[in-house]
């Protein structure tokens, strides 16, 4: 009880003084995580559209693949995106491993099939009478869609959530990918690894809890924005 105590005692002080070093790995962390976040949304509603309306041969082999991906272990993805960005590997010449474009990367691998899952089966859930309806106004192919979408926003808002929560709280394909360097790729997640190896523990409890309060104000907002867009 004494170390939880005096971690939350040092949460407080490294909040209240603005600790340079902390505030640049929060700020890392929320622009490695927000981006990844934002990049598995492009990838993933369009991709998750495309297998919830089209019937083509092989749609339910990818939706196997998506729904293994969306309990993908961290330290896989990671494992892997190494292996293509190391300089032997295919992509090595671009030099991005140990750079925070990496860890984009591998957390927006990650995110993605979340994302593409429970947006494919929200849409797979609207009533076909609702689709024929929206047909019957005569709305355009991308006005079909927009409409469709609109209809399923709770549901997405959800999978922003569930994406952004994947991600920020992931360590090991950040480690695989940044390599934990300081002032470079050094995130929350990371620290709190290094000051645990260290003994550090109530520097460790210090900065989960500030990974904890991050990562729930965040969803405070997007859940505020989700329940927003219920009544609207």
């Amino acid at each position: 009880m004494e170390m939880i105590g005096q971690g939350i005692l040092a949460a407080f002080h490294l909040l209240l003084t603005g600790d340079p070093e902390v505030l640049k790995i929060t700020l890392l962390t929320l622009k490695v995580s927000g981006t990844a976040t934002f990049i598995s949304l492009l990838i993933g509603i369009p991709l998750g559209t495309l297998l919830a309306l089209k019937e083509f041969p092989g749609r339910q082999f990818f939706l196997s693949l998506v729904n293994t991906g969306m309990g993908l272990p961290p330290v896989v993805v990671g494992l892997w995106v190494s292996i293509f960005l190391w300089r032997s590997g295919p992509f090595g010449y671009l030099d991005i491993m140990y750079t925070p474009i990496a860890m984009i990367i591998a957390q927006a691998i990650i995110a993605s099939p979340l994302v593409v899952g429970l947006t494919s089966a929200a849409l797979q859930q609207t009533d076909p009478k609702l689709r024929l309806q929206i047909k019957a106004l005569g709305t355009t192919r991308l006005q079909y869609l927009w409409l469709l979408l609109k209809e399923v926003r709770f549901s997405i808002m959800a999978a922003i959530i569930a994406g952004f929560g994947a991600v920020v709280s992931e360590v090991g394909a950040s480690m695989a990918v940044g390599g934990n360097i300081k002032d470079q790729t050094r995130v929350l997640t990371t620290a709190t690894v290094l000051e645990v190896s260290k003994g550090n523990f109530d520097i460790a409890i210090a900065l989960s809890i500030i990974l904890s309060l991050l990562a729930y104000f965040i969803t405070l907002f997007l859940t505020l924005l989700q329940q927003k867009k219920q009544g609207a």
